[in-house]
């Protein structure tokens, strides 16, 4: 599950780059990658309680 999501956030801030150089979707990708970064920082330190 943990390796599914780190795929998600590599994904998103692929997106994030091609959004970033190419102005595509505007500030949404910018929304989705704060959000991917909120996800893997959660699963860090959820991670290091196991």
């Amino acid at each position: 599950m943990l390796s599914l999501l780190w795929g998600i956030v590599v994904v998103l801030v692929a997106f994030w780059a091609l959004g970033l150089t190419l102005h595509i979707a505007g500030n949404l990708i910018h929304a989705v990658l704060l959000l991917a970064i909120a996800l893997a920082i959660y699963n860090f330190f959820k991670a290091r309680d196991v």
